[in-house]
């Protein structure tokens, strides 16, 4: 009786972390995405010069706020006549 028990259980266990697995791998692919994303972008703003200023804080804040998608369009100034 405990032998057949114990295979329910393990068999309970087995099929809850193969779910469990399958269930994350959207949420390791999407991390895996988001780590490049934020490495690459660090390194293109460390060789602009303004952002060399910048501490590190300031640095990681525009970081992410360009990998969340945050556009900035400048403004342009012209002088016609």
């Amino acid at each position: 009786m405990t032998d057949s028990t114990s295979k329910i259980y393990l068999g309970l266990v087995a099929v809850g972390f193969t779910t469990l697995s399958i269930q994350l791998i959207p949420i390791s692919r999407q991390a895996l995405i988001w780590n490049r994303c934020l490495r690459k972008t660090s390194e293109t703003l460390s060789q602009v010069k303004a952002v060399k200023k910048m501490n590190d804080d300031s640095k990681e804040v525009l970081t992410v706020m360009i990998c969340n998608g945050a556009v900035f369009e400048p403004k342009l100034k012209m002088n016609m006549p």
